[in-house]
């Protein structure tokens, strides 16, 4: 297999899950201002959405979306705590995967936007912000998303929550949340594919 990924973007959160799945896979680096693989390759030839992930697969078919490309892996793992057989378990993480894409990683896109102007944006943060003081609620008593095992939400959520300061939202001073950062951050998968994408030396 082969995860197309941009360094620090949404691909993190499968590359995380396919380091704790234990899995082989390859990593091409997107240079998505130019759309070109670090091969040269054009990456619209190869997702024409122009969007990471992509996962390649040993067919050489292809598939889209982070939520499902981190199911996928998932289901091929024999580590079970990254998504649940539990029927309700399940839900709950794909619960967890829907409530992230949906209301916190869309609504860091236009953040990232430079035509956006500032009340825009203090606006859109000050959205953002509630939504992470209701996330601290929930991580009051358990370590995880769904309980005390890492599942592919976790993954999903800290991606996300790490473009918080290239965007200027503080949330340093929610303790549960911080917390929860610095245990997945500590995760030997975890390490592994920040080192690998360059974010950690």
């Amino acid at each position: 297999m082969k995860l197309y990924f941009s360094p620090g973007a949404c691909s993190l959160a499968p590359h995380i899950v396919l380091r704790e799945a234990g899995l082989n896979f390859d990593l091409e680096q997107v240079n998505l201002n130019s759309h070109r693989t670090q091969g040269g390759a054009d990456f619209y030839a190869i997702n024409p959405k122009g969007q990471v992930p992509t996962l390649e697969l040993e067919d050489g078919s292809r598939l889209t979306e982070g939520p499902i490309i981190a199911q996928f892996i998932a289901d091929m793992s024999a580590e079970d705590s990254l998504l649940p057989e539990s029927k309700m378990t399940r839900y709950r993480v794909t619960e967890w995967q829907n409530y992230i894409t949906s209301e916190l990683h869309k609504s860091f896109t236009p953040l990232f936007n430079a035509k956006l102007d500032a009340s825009a944006k203090a606006t859109l943060r000050s959205v953002l912000r509630k939504k992470y003081e209701w996330l601290e609620t929930q991580l009051a008593q358990r370590d995880y998303l769904t309980g005390n095992e890492f599942t592919i939400a976790d993954a999903y959520l800290f991606t996300v929550t790490g473009w918080a300061a290239h965007v200027d939202l503080s949330l340093a001073d929610l303790p549960n949340l911080q917390a929860y950062l610095t245990r997945i951050k500590n995760r030997p998968a975890v390490k592994a594919a920040m080192q690998a994408e360059g974010l950690l030396s």
